[in-house]
This record gives structure tokens, C-alpha cells and sequence, in this order.
């Protein structure tokens, strides 16, 4: 499959810039030690926050939203508690997470031009990271947010031994939304999960088909809530936004 062929004949096309969104929240949360999706920060159920920026962005034409099958009722109720009027269906996902976000992106009802392909245990990302990432992608083929890396990194041997050393300068921490010409995407997704390959992010898959993706500035508050003490760094940057809005 030659995706960069298929890129350039969309972009002669011209089709309407539109957006659908994946929320991948389907993981067992292991090193959280409980349930982080449903969670309440300020009140609000941690995926409730992640499907509400989408829900709130005008760029984004309907939500699908990937669980465990034993949480689809729930996750299904919980859509239907807060209103989401985008949130076109909860699905299950697969064995991995490539799996998972490929069930999303095959769920989507509307044929959007652009998908975005968010973690949702990222529940505070910004408005304004939703549309740097969309308008990228919509003059490009994707677009990955990033942030600088603050700490120096490693790399370590079977044993434990320090072998190397990275230049931080060219060194980022990946993000999510990222978001994808939608072919591009589901091309790159089916052909991984054909093969059996599972990838950390979506922005791999793609990668592995033989494009490079541009990336776009991050947001230090988008993060990632995965162990305990997350929690008390995201209550703290909702407490600061409060306060900014004073």
C-alpha cells in the first residue's frame, strides 16, 4: 500500500475537513492499583472529562468510545449520565491496545476526513491541543503533540548496567490526541493487526508503513494519569485553572 500516493490524491480531492474521535479506555489499569477511568477529579469521572473535551470542540463530528466488553453497560450508562450528544457508539476493544483503537476507528459512522486517537486517561487536555493537532493534520497527513523531555535518559543492559546516554535536546515525550488522515490511519491499523503487531501508540503503526509524522506542541497539563500520585498532580492543575479563571 502506498499511503503517500493515497495522501496526495486526498489533498487534490479536497475533501471537507472533518474529525472523528477514538477514546481508547480500555487497559486494566494494573499500575494504578484501581479503577482510574471512572475515578471522580473535582467531581467528574476521570473518561467523562476525556470525552467532554471532544464533545466541547467544534472540529470534532462524533466520538466513539472503546472499553472492556464487561464495562460496555457502563461505560454506555455513564455517556448517557452526561449528555454526550457525539458519542455515536461504546465498543469493546481487542487484546492490545493497536487492537483496540482499530475496533474504534472501524466504528466510526460518518466517514470523517481526519480521526484523533486519544488515551482516555489523558483527561486534561486543552482545546487548544485538539485544534493545533486537527489543523496539522488537516494540511498534512498527521500530527503528533509532544513536550520536551525535562529529565536526562538512559539506557540500561539485561543487567541493569548503564550503557548510553541520550541527547535530551532530541529527545520528546509522546502525546495523544494524535490525530491521522483517516485512510492513512485504518490502513496502517489493519495492516498491524493482521500481522500481529501491537504498538504503544497509533503514530508507530503509521510509522512502520514508511511515513515520517510531523509533530506539534504538546501541553505539560495533558498528562497521562497512571500511578496514584497522578491524580494528586491533575487535582492540582484543575485547582490552578480554577484560580486562573478568578
Amino acid at each position: 500500500m502506498d499511503l503517500i500516493a493515497m495522501y496526495r490524491r486526498m489533498k487534490k480531492e479536497e475533501a471537507p475537513l472533518s474529525c472523528g474521535a477514538v477514546i481508547v479506555a480500555a487497559g486494566s489499569a494494573q499500575r494504578m492499583g484501581f479503577d482510574k477511568l471512572t475515578v471522580k477529579l473535582d467531581g467528574i469521572p476521570v473518561l467523562a472529562r476525556s470525552i467532554q473535551a471532544f464533545e466541547d470542540s467544534p472540529l470534532i463530528c462524533e466520538i466513539v468510545v472503546v472499553t472492556r466488553s464487561d464495562r460496555l453497560e457502563e461505560i454506555a450508562s455513564l455517556c448517557s449520565e452526561y449528555g454526550f450528544r457525539k458519542v455515536t457508539a461504546v465498543v469493546s476493544g481487542g487484546k492490545t491496545r493497536t487492537e483496540s483503537a482499530f475496533a474504534g476507528v472501524m466504528a466510526l459512522k460518518q466517514d470523517p476526513r481526519l480521526i484523533a486517537v486519544h488515551d482516555g486517561a489523558r483527561p486534561l487536555l486543552s482545546q487548544g491541543l485538539i485544534e493545533r493537532c486537527v489543523m496539522r493534520a488537516g494540511v498534512q497527513y498527521a500530527a503528533v503533540p509532544v513536550t520536551p523531555s525535562t529529565d536526562t535518559l538512559r539506557a540500561i543492559d539485561k543487567n541493569g548496567m548503564l550503557v548510553g546516554t541520550y541527547d535530551r535536546e532530541s529527545i520528546v515525550r509522546i502525546q495523544t490526541p494524535q490525530v491521522f488522515q483517516a485512510e492513512i490511519l485504518k490502513g496502517a491499523l489493519s495492516s498491524a493487526v493482521e500481522k500481529g503487531l501491537s504498538f504503544t501508540d497509533d503514530a508507530a503503526a503509521v510509522e512502520r508503513m514508511g511515513l515520517r509524522l510531523q509533530s506539534v506542541e504538546g501541553d505539560e497539563d495533558n498528562i497521562k494519569l497512571t500511578v496514584p500520585a497522578d491524580l494528586t498532580m491533575a487535582e492540582g492543575i484543575l485547582q490552578r485553572r480554577k484560580e486562573t479563571r478568578q
